[in-house]
């Protein structure tokens, strides 16, 4: 298995720490609105990775942390009237309920910077010790000219970093570069107590702390969107290795930016489109399940930027169509004749092969779901020579390549490209009560009818089920399938 390092900027074969074990940081958000698909793509990222290390035999530890202090916060509850842990209580529930509906699962160990201060001082004064910060009135700095490596993740030099950087601008510090590791407040403002005063830490001091509080000083792969090599990440690096006198991450995994009209999306440019918004059809003509979404973000490399556009969605909508209906066959009896039988088991293992060199491959998700439409057209043309037993085998290797990428989570009868398991089903009350058994009765009404040639009431019958969100499908064998 290889991964891209961005700290090497190349590909590298992965071998963990500790054999088998993998530990794994991830920057989470800071929670003081409501998550947008950029959000989205990063936390599918690493559900992937995280699940396809898994799948691969290694035991992870995964950490993704809340930022749950911050000034976009206290900013949000000064303009709301409402304490600032409140705003943080608020969306960290509703990035928790966001992440349910997408299908990704919660990490191992989801630390939040409030309850971690104790770490965070410790790691500060430990800094001071070492020389390689100083404090000025409250304030605590670390100095960049004291560590030499200074820019190796984003790979560029001082002058370039000064060039474009989001560095915090006080004339009392020794470097433009140099990063806050505490910040002096106001008693009237949220804060705690600290040998420099009253404060509250920086934002780059956190992940750190938590990171080597739950993975060690140093640990496998750190994780997050790109926009947070610099400087988020490269001073994570800066302060870990001076505290620790060891390396940091070995492996550092970014993915690319979703964009709009070829604009990063983000909440400051007003561009974006939020989880919630998605799903409950506030901004897309038609309703967006998970799987869509998945399906969607994972045609583009996860390294590469993906330009946002109801298009693309429509077309993860038809691919996603596409290999539902071929498993809803594979649950069919299969023939008798079985002519094909012989052929499956090369057909499934050229697949596996190729799918496992796909995600094996820095996570070639674009290439794993090509080979899963390649071996979708196959089965079909195979599908009427092959045995109930080979379909079998056939649909659960198929669901065992969905597994790592999220797919196939649905029951095929309940595969509907509506977002009726997350939207309000108020709005389609007939939809509710619909039952399985009400719809084989009429398909079984209509399929006498069919016989006794009344294809009045065989139509009658089919556009009944049509209202109901019930499509049907005539074989050439004379049965019908039916979906909703």
């Amino acid at each position: 298995m290889k991964l891209y390092n961005t700290l090497t900027k190349r590909k590298e074969e992965f071998e963990p720490l500790h054999d088998a074990k993998v530990g794994m940081y991830v920057c989470g958000v800071t929670v003081y609105d409501d998550c947008h698909l950029g959000h989205a793509r990063s936390a599918i990222v690493f559900d992937i990775l995280r699940r396809w290390l898994t799948a691969r035999g290694y035991r992870v530890t995964y950490v993704r942390n809340f930022t749950d202090i911050d000034d976009k916060i206290l900013a949000r509850a000064a303009k709301e009237g409402r304490a600032w842990q409140e705003i943080a209580e608020t969306y960290i529930a509703a990035y928790r309920r966001e992440m349910a509906r997408l299908g990704v699962a919660r990490p191992d160990i989801e630390p939040r910077a409030t309850d971690h201060i104790p770490q965070m001082i410790k790691m500060i004064a430990g800094l001071l010790e070492k020389g390689v910060a100083y404090c000025i009135n409250g304030d605590v700095y670390y100095h960049v000219a004291a560590f030499p490596s200074y820019g190796q993740l984003a790979g560029r030099k001082e002058e370039e970093l000064l060039a474009g950087a989001r560095v915090e601008v006080d004339p009392r510090k020794k470097h433009p570069m140099d990063f806050a590791l505490w910040k002096s407040a106001h008693p009237s403002e949220p804060g705690w107590q600290s040998p420099w005063g009253f404060g509250r830490p920086g934002w780059h001091i956190e992940c750190s702390a938590m990171a080597i509080h739950y993975l060690g000083a140093t640990f496998d792969i750190h994780g997050g969107g790109k926009d947070l090599i610099f400087p988020h990440h490269e001073n994570e690096i800066a302060q870990s290795c001076a505290y620790t006198g060891h390396s940091f991450a070995r492996y550092w995994i970014h993915n690319g930016f979703v964009t709009v009209d070829e604009e990063k999306m983000s909440k400051s440019l007003g561009n974006f489109f939020t989880i919630k918004a998605m799903f409950e059809q506030s901004t897309c003509p038609e309703p967006v399940t998970a799987e869509t979404l998945r399906y969607f973000l994972l045609s583009t490399h996860y390294r590469s930027d993906l330009n946002f556009s109801l298009q693309g969605l429509s077309e993860a909508k038809a691919a996603l169509d596409n290999l539902y209906n071929l498993l809803q066959r594979l649950e069919e009896p299969g023939s008798e004749q079985a002519r094909h039988d012989s052929a499956l088991g090369p057909t499934l293992k050229e697949f596996v092969n190729r799918y496992q060199d796909a995600m094996d491959d820095d996570l070639g998700t674009p290439r794993a779901l090509a080979e899963l439409q390649r071996v979708r057209g196959m089965l079909n043309t195979m599908l009427e020579g092959l045995s109930t037993s080979s379909r079998q085998i056939a649909l659960e290797q198929l669901k065992k390549a969905g597994h790592p990428l999220g797919l196939f989570t649905v029951a095929t009868k309940d595969w509907v490209f509506r977002a009726l398991e997350f939207r309000d089903r108020s709005s389609r009350p007939d939809v509710e009560t619909v039952t399985d058994q009400w719809i084989a009765d009429q398909v079984e009404a209509r399929q006498r009818a069919r016989e006794q040639k009344d294809f009045a009431t065989a139509d009658r019958i089919r556009q009944r089920l049509a209202e109901h969100g019930i499509v049907l499908e005539d074989r050439p064998d004379g049965t019908t399938r039916w979906k909703r």
